[in-house]
Formats: structure tokens, sequence, C-alpha cells
């Protein structure tokens, strides 16, 4: 109560206005420093995200205890382009708002968004409220019955980036799956996503689904997290066939061609609009033995490795720890490799650089961590079709069926041009 008390008078006239007017940015591509919570204040778009129209969902949590899903992205911009940008965390907006918040849920980086990929995250307390939290990211991956118990209603609220393996819609799911089993609704707040311009990609396997793709969706599947909601809920994907009690608050001025920078880095290694634009393609490095860039401030911007042959590259760079990569892959070691920072916006998830790596390994046999790179790849045939030597336009020819189905599938859940 006390720290209600504290920032009521300074926050609930402010939130109000910010509900009424949106968060008007302009777009700029910079490195961000490297604490999560570091905002681009350059970045100036007429978009309106759900958790900014207070408006709309505030009356659905009110005489409600609350369980929110949420992490460092989980804010509400003022809209003015200062820096650092003025914004408010949702916890705490719901807070000064009188929102009853019995538990806060936190993904994989945590609820502060600093924890490693693929660090467990223990149950906790947030110093700042003193609300419990429970991760999702440590002993388990799913609300328990018990968890839940108390709670009347979850609110989602969590940036993604529209790539299969990047395990908040894997949450997301899980979430939507255990409300469903106890009866609870739950509401998730849309943000845009800056790859939902395109659908392309090989798609996940039954035989291979799992926490990094939990359901046979191309690895880039152009959709952003409240319309993926209405996907999951309409295909019946949940555990049982069963069907959330699901509510979309929906996006503002915004459309799947829409430019949109992140103002918040939505994990550690993702720390601008390169990164998350090349993390299709280079993210598939995480199931091979390259280095993709963690352990330097150009993630998913560059990759390399010591048994590449240095003769065949002009570039090279050492990883040491760093936010985000406390053991990154080759730490102190000269990775040979390419530089991406400057590559021009992608529309397509490309094999070129996994495939380059591989025919310019000293040693082939060190490329691939065969499990790893079949769960990101969602599929065995792709490293299988590298290593007999297809060409990209080959391989990528072997996806086009799997594509057009997904992609008609896709049209009945789209909630924007």
């Amino acid at each position: 109560m006390a720290f209600i008390s504290a920032v009521k008078s300074t926050f609930l006239l402010w939130v109000l206005w910010v509900s009424a007017c949106g968060n008007p940015s302009k777009q700029k591509n910079t490195v961000t420093e490297q604490a999560p919570e570091k905002i681009n204040a350059d970045s100036i778009q007429e978009i309106v995200v759900a958790a900014n129209r207070t408006t709309q969902y505030i009356p659905l949590l009110r005489e409600k205890k609350v369980g929110v899903v949420a992490n460092q992205t989980s804010v509400i911009f003022k809209g003015e382009a200062e820096e650092p940008r003025p914004h408010i965390h949702l916890i705490d907006s719901l807070l000064v708002l009188g929102v009853n918040i019995g538990k806060v849920f936190a993904p994989e980086h945590g609820f502060r968004g600093k924890a490693d990929a693929g660090e467990k995250v223990s149950d906790g307390t947030d110093t700042k409220t003193g609300l419990p939290i429970i991760s999702l990211y440590g002993t388990n991956r799913k609300p328990t019955k018990e968890q839940l118990k108390d709670l009347d209603l979850v609110l989602f609220d969590i940036q993604d980036v529209g790539v299969r393996f990047y395990t908040y819609i894997a949450t997301l799911q899980l979430v939507m799956e255990a409300c469903a089993e106890n009866g609870i609704p739950i509401v998730v707040l849309d943000r845009p996503n800056p790859n939902a311009h395109y659908v392309d990609g090989p798609t996940m396997e039954k035989a291979h689904t799992g926490f990094l793709g939990m359901t046979e969706i191309p690895l880039v599947y152009g959709m952003t997290i409240g319309e993926y909601a209405t996907m999951i809920n309409g295909e019946g994907w949940l555990e049982g066939g069963n069907k959330a009690d699901l509510t979309v608050v929906t996006l503002e001025n915004w459309d799947h061609n829409s430019d949109y920078s992140l103002p918040i880095r939505p994990s550690p290694n993702l720390p601008d609009d390169v990164s998350i634009n090349l993390y299709p393609s280079l993210g598939l490095f995480e199931g091979t033995n390259i280095n993709a860039g963690r352990g330097t401030e150009f993630q998913f911007q560059r990759y390399g490795a010591p048994f590449l042959t240095p003769e065949k590259y002009d570039f090279n760079y050492i990883p040491t720890p760093n936010f985000g990569s406390k053991n990154p892959k080759h730490q102190g070691e000269t990775c040979y490799g390419k530089d991406l920072s400057q590559h021009p916006k992608m529309n397509k998830v490309s094999l070129e650089w996994v495939i380059d790596a591989y025919r310019n390994a000293k040693d082939p046999g060190k490329m691939f961590n065969t499990e790893g790179f079949t769960k990101h790849a969602g599929t065995e045939k792709l490293q299988k079709q590298i290593e007999a030597g297809l060409s990209e336009e080959a391989i990528k020819a072997t996806w086009q069926n799997d594509l057009n189905r997904f992609k008609k599938l896709r049209e009945k859940y789209l909630l924007y041009d």
C-alpha cells in the first residue's frame, strides 16, 4: 500500500491521459545500451499499443483478482519523443488504477528481462511492488492449478518478435491452456510484430514440437501475439481441444506492413531493429556450433567460428561475456565469419548464411548440434538438405505447399490488414 500511495498522485492523471492520447513515436534504427530498460526515444509512430488503451480493458479487471503475465516490455508510453522516453510499467499502472493484482507470471529471461537465453529463472518477489513473481521458465512452464486457484482473470502483455522458436508464444499457449482448464478468462493486450510483413521458413513437424515450437506453424508466421492467440483458440490447439475464454485488446493505427521500431529490447540479445529482422535467419545458428554474435554488442548481426576457414572471410571478432551472454560460444577465441550489421531489411528467411558456414567449415562435422538444430528448424530435413549440398532455392521450394496451407489458415484470424 505504501508503494501505491507514493506513486498515485504522480501517475494517475498521466495514465488516464496516455490512454486517450496513445503513443506517437518516430522510428530510428539504433543499438541500445546494454540495460534492457533502455528506451529508444527517437521513434515516432502513430501506433497505439493495447496497453495504452486502458479504457478498453480496465473495466474487465474491476472487482477481480488478476494475475499478470509480463516482463520488461510490458509498458505504457507517454508518447513524447524525449530522452529517456517517458513510460510506466503495466504493473505500476494497474496498481495506480486500483486493480487487485494477485501475482505476476514471468516468461524466459525473467520479469525484468535480464536472464540469459535458456537460463532458469526462479520464483521470487518484486522488490518494487512486493508482488510475488511466479517463473514460467523454471520448475514449471505452465501455471499450475495451485498457482491459479485464487485468481479471477489473467492479463497477458508481452512483446513478441514473430519467430516460432522465440519462446513467448509457447508461454502464451501454455497460459491459455491452464486458464481453459481452470475456467479462468484471459485477456491479451496486443503489440506490433516487427516481423509481421511476411510468412516463411520450414513448418514445424508434429514429431519435433516442444517449447521451441508447440504447433505446426512456419518459422515466421506473420501474426501479432493477439492474432496468434485467436488462432490457438480457434484451431483447438490447447490440450484436450479446450478453448480459453479469450479477449484480445487490439492495436490502433497498425497493419502488417507498418514499420515499428521496438522501444525496449524484447530480450537481452535482441538490441535493435537489425537484430530483430535478421533473427529468423541467424537464429538457426542457435542449433549449431557457430556463434551468432552473442558475447558482442551486435547479437544476431554477425556470425563466425574458429573452425571456419579464415581465408574465406575478411571479418573476425572475439566473443566475450556481456549482458545477456555469460558464456558465449567460442568465448575468447577468434571467430571468422561475416558482419551483417548493415544488411538491408529482410522480408524472407535466408539460408544463405547457414549454407555458407557449412560449406566453409574446415571440418563440416563440427557445424551442427543435430538435436538443437532440429528443434529450431522444426524438421530433420533441413540439416540433411544442407549436408547434401542442395541450394537455398531448392530447399525453399520444398516449403511452399506447407506455407500456402498456413497462409490460407492464417487469413481467418487476422485482426489487421
